[in-house]
């Protein structure tokens, strides 16, 4: 037997025996640690699995299906023009209300499509930072201060994070624009403005329900959530016209899904997840096992949900042991967290970014949050630090950047958000 290369086997059935064999099963920290982060999968998966990361799957297939790779380069390619890809990309939030795992499926469409690594990365934080119901929320809890520090802060921070990502990677990205020169411009089978109308409705779809309140009786954004199943179900009809018409689904089964699923709506009225979750398994049973494009949309799709969908559940449950859910405590308890966020220091802005890092924040859930904890004694600069890293990053989705791009450039990624909401916070915290 060779023992140096089975020594690691060994360390490995040592760690797994002491692990276990001093499990501190019955201490009320480590059972309540367990039992959030049981309580926020299951939440997670609830509430952010069917509404949210399925659609924003099969959007993200739909890119690899429909959208030609030199469409893909032309507007966000190596050899793109610069202030037309990164200013697309830096003012994506704005219509998408998405979180940090939400993007992730979106980020891999268009980062494997061939864009470039500067622009998919302002992308990738823009799309959960730049939520604009967020950020009014924000203004109207938190101040006006802050909410206008985060809305400049998220746009400048895309940017910023992207173009230093791409000059880090400089030569990687040198050779993947000279690979994109050398390749050939397939002729478009479609219309632009026909795919452009598809994607539409299907992030329609993905935002109208999404659509969060805001805590107010009145104005634009609660007008829309008064009526945000109506606008996602005529979304979801003008998709299902697109689908048929332009992409060649099969009329039969479309109308069959689109029947059963407003059958279920008008049935089970006070549940619309049931009639928003049949219609996606309606579509998926109306293009699976088709020719073609749509073939392609429904394998790419299923692809991307084996290599994201575990790891995302995986790091929600870490996160939720760590840190517990709003209000709850996980095995790390929230006293420590406020007593290390006082002040304007820089330990306490980093600690901050570094907790925000690494906690998972579901859309608009980082304001009740920070508002607790400004409460308990945390800094304005934290919070804004907080505010900039936190709903940009988690554990799960760092789990996922890894499997995507790799684990230096996500180390890398992380450690941009981290540095510049820091610093950002300490500049911030001076002043108010």
């Amino acid at each position: 037997m060779n023992w140096k290369t089975e020594w690691k086997w060994l360390a490995g059935f040592a760690a797994a025996f002491f692990a276990f064999y001093f499990l501190p099963v019955g201490a009320p920290r480590f059972d309540g640690a367990v039992t959030e982060a049981l309580e926020l999968t299951k939440w997670y998966t609830r509430e952010h699995v069917l509404l949210c990361l399925v659609p924003a799957l099969l959007i993200a297939g739909g890119i690899s299906a429909f959208v030609s790779q030199a469409s893909v380069m032309r507007y966000f390619g190596a050899q793109a023009n610069k202030i037309l890809s990164y200013g697309v990309a830096s003012v994506s939030g704005t219509i998408l209300t998405v979180c940090s795992c939400t993007v992730l499926p979106l980020f891999a469409g268009i980062y494997k499509r061939g864009a470039g690594l500067g622009p998919a990365i302002a992308f990738l934080y823009s799309g959960p930072a730049i939520n604009v119901l967020a950020i009014v929320l924000t203004a109207r809890i938190l101040g006006f201060e802050m909410g206008l520090a985060r809305a400049i802060g998220a746009v400048v921070f895309s940017v910023v994070i992207g173009l230093a990502m791409h000059f880090i990677f400089i030569k990687e990205e040198a050779a993947k624009a000279q690979s994109q020169a050398d390749l050939p411009v397939p002729e478009a089978i479609r219309p632009l403005w026909q795919t452009v109308l598809y994607f539409a409705a299907m992030c329609a779809v993905l935002v109208f329900a999404n659509w969060g309140k805001a805590g107010e009786t009145s104005g634009f954004f609660y007008a829309v959530y008064s009526v945000k199943w109506p606008l996602t179900s005529l979304s979801a009809l003008a998709f299902a016209f697109f689908v048929v018409r332009w992409f060649g689904a099969d009329r039969i089964k479309i109308i069959a899904a689109s029947s059963a699923t407003a059958v279920l709506a008008l049935v089970f009225h006070d549940m619309p997840v049931i009639a928003f979750s049949a219609g996606f398994i309606g579509l998926s049973w109306a293009i699976n096992g088709e020719e073609g494009e749509l073939g392609d949309w429904f394998s790419a799709s299923w692809e991307l949900s084996k290599q994201i969908f575990p790891l995302l559940l995986g790091g929600v449950f870490v996160s939720g042991f760590l840190l517990g859910r709003p209000g709850h405590e996980g095995v790390i308890p929230s006293a420590w967290v406020a007593w290390a966020v006082g002040g304007n220091s820089f330990a306490a802005n980093f600690f901050s970014s570094i907790v925000a890092a690494f906690m998972y924040f579901a859309t608009l859930t980082e304001v009740p949050i920070l508002q607790g904890f400004i409460g308990s004694g945390m800094g304005k600069g934290p919070a804004l630090a907080l505010l900039l890293a936190g709903p940009a990053l988690s554990l799960p989705s760092m789990l996922v950047l890894k499997s995507v791009m790799g684990a230096k450039k996500t180390a890398v990624y992380v450690a941009l958000v981290v540095i510049m909401a820091t610093f950002s916070g300490m500049f911030y915290g001076a002043f108010f």
